[in-house]
């Protein structure tokens, strides 16, 4: 899933759980299951795309989870104290952010990059554009609506 996606979900635990021992362990869950859903991302297809492509592409989902995170906060869930959510987004994101040294970079040492990076691997379930997409932003779109009728 992207790192919207991901924080989009973070946002939603966020303005659900206002305990952060209960939270941050459900957002770093959350990042295993929203993999697991068919999704596009930055790295669908990365064997067809320069490094730069693939870094840029990144760097613009990151900045966009942080604008969407922001927005969410700000219209959605006024409610919810900013910084907290910008603690559980990164939670949501944490095995991206954990293995982005290796993925961008080629930083292997400590070898826990490339660990994270392979245990991603295990469960990422990638689907191509148009569908990798429709299917994300619908499941994201139902669970803001849900998070917010609750």
């Amino acid at each position: 899933m992207t790192a919207t996606g991901h924080a989009v979900i973070g946002v939603v635990i966020a303005a659900s759980i206002g305990d952060p021992v209960l939270a941050i362990p459900i957002a770093l869950a959350s990042h295993v299951a929203a993999d697991l859903f068919p999704h596009w991302d930055p790295g669908t297809n990365r064997e067809n795309k320069t490094h730069s492509r693939f870094f840029k592409d990144g760097v613009v989902d990151v900045l966009t989870s942080f604008l969407i995170t922001f927005l969410l906060v700000t219209f959605v869930f006024p409610q919810t104290n900013i910084i907290y959510a910008y603690i559980i987004v990164f939670a949501a994101q944490f095995f991206d952010w954990a293995s982005a040294p290796y993925v961008f970079l080629k930083i292997n040492n400590p070898p826990v990059f490339k660990w994270f990076y392979r245990f991603q691997k295990t469960f990422d379930n990638r689907l191509d554009k148009p569908w990798g997409i429709i299917g994300q932003v619908a499941i994201l779109v139902a669970l803001v609506i849900f998070a917010k009728l609750i």
